[in-house]
């Protein structure tokens, strides 16, 4: 019966900015804006396929997590790159000062952490092949490759 997650939302504290933020800086597209509500719907992928909701939270903002699907080669090569040309700072999971993707090797998968401006955490992610390793815990891409095979 269910295939997927279709859409998630989110609280922003400027409606204007965050919708900026993830069309102008991450490349979703706009979908629809309610002024009623305070709320933008956007487009991430492609049309229809998946969306994002911002909805505009003036107090007691809860912050949210959420992963956006990336290619692993993107993950590896440029996305340290790519988040510091859009003046965002890319964390691993550990928040250990390294900026290098980890694998949480129960899965497995890549990942890459960023904020939003409201302090939403962000998520690029990668599905690996091959079979999860729990007991490898999370570790670093290279680490997965010596221990994984």
């Amino acid at each position: 019966m269910i295939k997927g997650l279709y859409e998630t939302h989110i609280q922003v504290s400027d409606l204007e900015n965050a919708t900026n933020f993830y069309t102008k800086v991450l490349g979703l597209k706009f979908a629809h804006k309610d002024e009623n509500r305070r709320i933008a719907f956007l487009w991430v992928g492609k049309d229809k396929e998946f969306m994002l909701g911002l909805w505009e939270q003036k107090e007691d903002l809860q912050t949210r997590h959420f992963a956006f699907t990336a290619d692993k080669e993107d993950i590896l090569n440029y996305s340290a790159e790519f988040l510091k040309n859009k003046d965002l700072t890319p964390y691993n999971f550990l928040k250990n000062g390294n900026e290098k993707p980890m694998v949480f090797a129960w899965m497995p998968a890549l990942a890459i952490y960023f904020n939003d401006p409201d302090g939403n955490q962000l998520e690029l992610i990668s599905i690996l092949e091959g079979d999860g390793k729990p007991e490898l815990g999370v570790l670093s891409y290279e680490e997965w490759l010596e221990k994984a095979s």
